[in-house]
């Protein structure tokens, strides 16, 4: 199912595809069926539609949110997030398939996956209503580097993609949700909103399992965050810091503070 999902191009039929896929596997998991967990190898990139262009960071041209046009460009590099979320769920389920883990870890990242997906179409429906659509401007290229690097690190990806890159977004969102308060955009707004609250759900999985490895291999969790962070994360983290929902997921200061902007590199 996994690969499935990663191996489709068309964002709408990926998204399509692993809502499907979710359904499935809750319920099963409902209906209390023994369910197996398989191999299969996944792409080290997923497959993507034609457009956008993907262009290095520097590259994507910005452009001022309080204009029409930039928060049509503000709703597609959300919705190039999203759709890149969606395949970094399944990718984490089936790239470390070999390492044991309890059912509820499948159970979570599955429900990820199938949230984001539907983050993907509402975004997608907020494009479609101000006549623009995903893939109508280039994107950021990017965001699959943080899955590559950590590609044979499973703790690693834990810590950089939902307890660094996504946590980012608790930080990032409200600032988007008043954007579109401002202008009016309901339609918008309640996406945001929807997004904001289920992103801390997904920070909070990579926090859990990530506390779950480190006492399997009597790790210090934070000490584990900071070395594998500074390994594996270009650049330090930027304030400032959405405390309340960061704490709300289980990321408490001391674990994201010490790599920020002006602080050492040494804890």
């Amino acid at each position: 199912m996994a690969v499935e999902v990663l191996s489709t191009h068309d964002g709408r039929a990926k998204t399509a595809l692993s809502l499907a896929h979710a359904a499935t596997w809750f319920a099963a998991r409902a209906a209390g069926h023994d369910i197996p967990l398989g191999r299969a190898t996944p792409p080290l990139r997923p497959a993507r539609p034609e457009h956008p262009e993907l262009l290095d960071p520097r590259d994507v041209p910005r452009r001022r949110p309080g204009s029409d046009k930039g928060r049509i460009a503000l709703l597609h590099a959300v919705a190039h997030i999203e759709l890149n979320a969606v395949d970094l769920h399944w990718d984490i389920i089936a790239r470390f398939a070999d390492t044991p883990m309890p059912i509820g870890f499948y159970d979570d990242w599955v429900k990820a996956a199938d949230e984001e997906s539907k983050h993907f179409n509402l975004i997608c429906d907020c494009l479609e209503a101000v006549n623009s659509h995903y893939g109508a401007l280039p994107a950021h290229a990017g965001m699959w580097r943080a899955a590559e690097d950590t590609a044979q690190d499973f703790m690693g990806r834990l810590a950089v993609v939902p307890m660094v890159l996504e946590a980012r977004g608790l930080d990032v969102t409200p600032g988007m949700i008043e954007i579109f308060q401002r202008a009016g955009e309901t339609g918008a707004v309640e996406a945001m909103q929807v997004i904001y609250a289920e992103e801390v759900h997904h920070v909070a999985y990579g926090s859990k399992w990530f506390h779950f490895l480190c006492g399997r291999h009597d790790l210090d969790p934070k000490i584990a965050f900071h070395d594998l962070v500074r390994r594996y994360f270009h650049g330090s983290l930027k304030p400032p810091f959405n405390e309340e929902k960061r704490a709300e997921a289980g990321l408490p200061p001391d674990f994201y503070w010490p790599l920020s902007d002006g602080h050492s590199t040494r804890d």
